[in-house]
């Protein structure tokens, strides 16, 4: 707890204008996304006082942390990020059981590995030493154990059993409501930097509108990206999460995709994860593109043939909320002294907030340091 720290954590917080108290240190933590919200109820469990500020509210239609479902898996060329996601999902569990809310939903992930593809030697090693269950499969072997899938120009799978989806919008509001179940105060309200804000620390964990609140400092531009739900055929289960896993494809070489089964009777998801165009995630028209539909109507039919005239009976425009390396953002700013960033997630960030939410309060409290991987440092070298 704050009240028992180090005389070390105490000169950090001393040095960072943090006051200390019988009630600890107060943290105003913007944006209930899976950052923000996360950060804010780790750091109410560690003794703070913290109030948790959104302008739209958590998991809202124009987050990066809204939508339905997000994929969680280990399977990362970064043994951090393995790291991150194994804890994370050690909290969601934790927490489920806790709330008594199903948030995470264990259909397992499959990632489609082509001729072209180059990174699978790195994320089976980082698996492997991660100690994150999986299994390295052949195309005929997939072929079996996946009918929903067309394995053409497949040359092997990865599939992780132990993961799958999380349920994105669902779990920001979970998070949410535990954080005002345990004493924490939210607030429906805008803050901007350099508003005056009665705290000792204050965390932006603004997901797309960071680059816009810190021009020149931090490097985070929206994308804007489409996804496509299609509908099932009358009785048919096997598209759906009891059945069907999560998957990435990048059996092409200039071709990524990825999508979630029908989870909560919604239809098969899929989505095209190259980086769209610049977006507005305030003033952003959320409506889907003929061009982006034709290209997903095509992949349907390419790898889900027995989906090929599937109805479309759903569309989103979220975005991403993109680092110039697609790596995290965690570190202090560099002249604001009670100013923390947290975001960059990039398009992957979700599946991790519960596990950046610990670590980036314990940094905030002075009991972890900052991580030069995760630093806006390495932007200017």
């Amino acid at each position: 707890m704050v009240n028992s720290i180090t005389r070390r954590e105490a000169g950090f917080l001393m040095s960072a204008g943090i006051a200390q108290g019988q009630s600890g240190p107060r943290v105003t933590v913007v944006g209930a996304g899976a950052f923000g919200g996360w950060t804010a109820l780790h750091l109410l469990r560690a003794g703070a006082r913290v109030t948790l500020v959104d302008s739209y509210g958590p998991g809202n239609s124009r987050a990066s942390s809204g939508g339905e479902t997000r994929i969680t898996r280990a399977a990362y060329e970064d043994r951090v990020y393995a790291d991150l996601t194994l804890r994370a999902l050690e909290i969601w569990k934790e927490s489920e059981r806790k709330w008594n809310r199903k948030i995470f939903t264990p259909c397992g992930v499959v990632r489609l590995e082509g001729k072209a593809s180059t990174g699978a030697a790195k994320l089976l090693k980082v698996l492997k030493d991660s100690g994150a269950p999986h299994r390295h499969l052949t195309a005929a072997e997939a072929t079996k154990q996946f009918p929903q899938f067309d394995f053409t120009r497949v040359e092997s799978v990865i599939w992780e059993p132990k993961h799958g989806l999380l349920r994105a919008r669902q779990g920001c509001q979970a998070v949410r409501d535990a954080f005002e179940a345990e004493g924490g105060k939210f607030e429906q309200r805008a803050l901007k930097p350099g508003d005056r804000v009665e705290a000792d620390a204050v965390v932006w964990a603004c997901g797309p509108w960071l680059g816009k609140l810190f021009p020149g400092l931090v490097p985070v531009k929206p994308t804007r990206q489409e996804v496509f739900f299609f509908g099932t055929p009358p009785g048919e289960t096997i598209y759906d999460e009891q059945h069907m896993p999560c998957f990435i494809d990048d059996a092409e070489p200039d071709a990524h995709y990825y999508g979630t089964p029908g989870n909560d009777f919604r239809g098969l998801k899929l989505g095209d994860d190259a980086y769209g165009p610049d977006f507005d995630p305030d003033r952003g028209e959320r409506r889907f593109t003929e061009s982006m539909y034709a290209k997903i109507r095509a992949y349907l039919k390419f790898r889900f043939p027995k989906m090929a005239a599937a109805p479309l009976v759903e569309t989103r425009v979220c975005q991403y909320e993109v680092s110039p390396d697609a790596h995290l953002i965690l570190d202090k700013h560099p002249s604001e002294a009670k100013y923390w960033i947290a975001g960059g997630g990039s398009g992957h960030g979700y599946k991790l907030g519960a596990a950046v939410g610990e670590r980036l309060s314990e940094m905030v409290l002075g009991k972890r340091a900052i991580d030069p991987f995760f630093s806006l440092a390495r932007f200017k070298k």
